[in-house]
């Protein structure tokens, strides 16, 4: 069963991430890709199976929101966003809207991060995800 679920895994990500590209047409590129990222590491919080990977994700989330100058960023947790531009926040700087939205699943990844239950930390990156992928 183990096996069968971490061969689905990619296909999930996928298909959790497909509403995301199609909303990323309505950002600038460097957010959009940002944005997107995010929105993956989200989706691998959700479907991890410890507390300590579901927060290492969320640890993603946050870094590619705010970026490597941003409050909240940890450099040791990774940066999967890295080149990708200076964090989905501030390269959406201008469009209120977009900057309402990600600061939103930005609250929901820190909430993650601090919560002590795999089942919190998974309603959170739950949060955090369809926050991203709203538009």
């Amino acid at each position: 069963m183990t096996k069968n679920f971490a061969r689905c895994v990619p296909a999930l990500m996928l298909a959790l991430a497909l509403p995301m590209v199609a909303q990323a047409t309505d950002m600038n590129p460097a957010a959009a890709k940002q944005v997107a990222t995010a929105s993956a590491h989200a989706g691998m919080a959700l479907v991890a199976a410890d507390l300590p990977t579901v927060q290492e994700h969320l640890h993603h989330v946050v870094n590619c929101l705010v970026g490597p100058a941003g409050a909240g960023f940890d450099a040791q947790a990774g940066n999967p966003c890295k080149d990708q531009g200076q964090g989905a926040i501030v390269d959406a700087k201008g469009d209120a809207a977009t900057e309402a939205r990600l600061t939103a699943a930005l609250d929901h990844a820190t909430h993650g991060l601090q919560d002590s239950t795999l089942e919190g930390a998974h309603a959170d990156a739950q949060q955090a995800m369809t926050t991203l992928q709203a538009k």
